[in-house]
Parts: structure tokens; C-alpha cells; sequence
């Protein structure tokens, strides 16, 4: 009976040393870390191009407010002076969100994994053009026309990466023949202007001769009167080109990313909506921009 006796003592001292030793387990496990996935981010740093977003002061300050109204966070919003230096500051982590060209997108996508939310619109689709404009006094009313002479043509490209103003009326003119690269062409010579609008302008005031433009901004610009529609004409249009994008960078979790959707395709306030030349903003994702990443491949803009 005592040997009976102790071996049950022992086996019941083993089961709770057991127990003890699997309960210290459990509480000396590592606490697994919330997922970012699981919230909004408290704070959310957005980029602006001036030369393609005119967001005044005013508008710019409505933004920001509707912005952190729509998504419980702060908002910190700035300005930069290119593509270029938008696409490094997302790439660096200084941006979470920006308003990009498709161009710029597809760049920065390709850098740094940045992802499409929403698109804007013009006339209610995502879609515009690129086009080459002349003064109406030009004697020249196609493309054809322009590049029978192009020696005495001044050819002005907005910003070196925008997609209407330099990429695909580039890649048209390369397949012409008439145009290689800013120091390589056929014409008298060749500008970047930086903005749509400076283009516009540097046609109606007969700076120089033709000019690769946005549609959606000429059209724009034409509303608000900044330039005279009267004064030009179009020579030549490209295919459909879908709209400039807002994206955010591959660190914005996914809940964060869909608020900010979500505000941008519910947006209606008129003043903030004319600052980016759009009427809305719809849905938008890294296929979309599918053509336009060909044209950019095939152009040696991708490395």
C-alpha cells in the first residue's frame, strides 16, 4: 500500500510540475505585435506637383481638412517641385500618398511599389489625351503638315515626365523620325516647359511653334479663361491615356489606403476638385495604367 501510495504521490507531482511548467510557458511567450493592417495611420504625409496640381492656398487648406475629416488622421500636406522629386520622396518613405501623372506612377511603381487608389476625371471618365496644339495662324492643320519643314518648328514638351506632355507625343514623334532626344531632333529646337499651362501660353503668345499639351488641362484652362481657346488648333490626338492617379506607397496598410480611397471618390467640394482639373475621382488599380507602362518600357523609361 505505501509503494502504492507513493507512486501515486509521484505521478500526481509530476502532472502538476507539468501543468506549472506549461502554464510559466504561455506567459513567458512573446505577445504577438497588433498588425498595422488592423487601423488607419495617425498621421499621413500627402505630395502635390504645382506644375500639374494649381492647389492655391485656400484650396489646398480645404483638402487637407476634408482629408483628416474623412479619415481620423492628420493630414500633412506639401508641395514638390517635379515628378521626379515626388517619386524619390515616396521611394524614400517621406510620402504616403501623392497626386502623380500616370507616367510618374508607373515610375514609382516600378521603383518603390506604389500602389493606385483612385483616379480623377474629366467630363466623367477616366480617360484624356495628349495633344499637339498650334497657334491658329500656324499654317499647318495635321500632324503631316507640321513635319514637312520641321527646321523651322520650335517644339515645346511640358515636364520630361509627363505622359501627354513629353512621353507619348515623344514616342510618336521618335516613330516619325523627326525626334531622338531634347539635343537630337529635326526641329529648330526643342523646349520643356515643366507645366501644361506655360505650354498653352507659350503657343497663344507665338513663344514657340507647336506643343504637346493634357486635354483635360487645356480643357480646364480654357473654362477658366486663362487662355483663349480661339487661338489654337489641334493637329494631332493621341489614343485614350488613363487619368492622373493619387497612390500611396507600399508601406500604407491596407485600411489606411481604403480610407483614403474612400474620401477621394466621395469628394464633391467644386474648388478642390478644379485645383487638380477633374470633376470626381473614381476607383483606380496598377492595371489600369497597363498601356501606358508598355509605351514606358518600350521608351527605355524603366530601369
Amino acid at each position: 500500500m505505501k509503494l502504492k501510495k507513493r507512486g501515486m504521490l509521484a505521478l500526481l507531482l509530476t502532472l502538476t510540475l507539468s501543468l506549472i511548467t506549461a502554464g510559466c510557458g504561455q506567459s513567458n511567450a512573446p505577445t504577438p505585435a497588433p498588425s498595422t493592417s488592423e487601423g488607419v495611420a495617425k498621421e499621413i504625409s500627402v505630395g502635390l506637383i504645382p506644375a500639374e496640381a494649381k492647389v492655391s492656398d485656400q484650396a489646398m487648406e480645404k483638402f487637407r481638412t476634408y482629408l483628416a475629416q474623412q479619415t481620423g488622421s492628420t493630414i500633412k500636406m506639401g508641395t514638390y517641385p517635379d515628378y521626379n522629386g515626388v517619386v524619390e520622396a515616396m521611394n524614400a518613405g517621406k510620402l504616403d500618398m501623392a497626386f502623380l501623372g500616370p507616367l510618374t506612377y508607373v515610375i514609382a511603381n516600378h521603383k518603390g511599389g506604389a500602389r493606385a487608389i483612385a483616379a480623377k476625371t474629366a467630363k466623367g471618365v477616366p480617360y484624356y489625351y495628349s495633344y499637339i496644339l498650334v497657334h491658329k495662324d500656324a499654317p499647318y492643320n495635321t500632324l503631316d503638315d507640321l513635319l514637312k519643314d520641321p527646321k523651322s518648328v520650335d517644339f515645346a514638351f511640358g515636364d520630361i515626365n509627363s505622359t501627354s506632355g513629353s512621353l507619348v507625343p515623344g514616342v510618336e514623334l521618335k516613330k516619325r523620325g523627326v525626334f531622338r532626344s531634347k539635343d537630337d531632333s529635326d526641329f529648330k529646337s526643342v523646349v520643356y516647359t515643366g507645366a501644361h499651362d506655360v505650354t498653352a501660353l507659350s503657343i497663344q503668345n507665338k513663344k514657340v511653334t507647336a506643343g504637346a499639351i493634357d486635354s483635360a488641362y487645356y480643357d480646364k484652362l480654357v473654362e477658366q479663361k486663362k487662355v483663349d481657346e480661339t487661338q489654337f488648333k489641334k493637329i494631332w490626338q493621341s489614343d485614350k491615356l488613363f487619368q492622373y492617379p493619387f497612390a500611396v506607397s507600399k508601406s500604407v496598410n491596407d485600411a489606411t489606403a481604403q480610407k483614403l480611397q474612400d474620401a477621394l471618390v466621395n469628394m464633391k467640394d467644386k474648388e478642390i476638385l478644379d485645383a487638380f482639373a477633374a470633376d470626381g475621382f473614381v476607383k483606380a488599380e496598377d492595371k489600369d495604367y497597363a498601356a501606358i507602362r508598355s509605351v514606358a518600357e518600350a521608351d527605355g523609361r524603366l530601369k
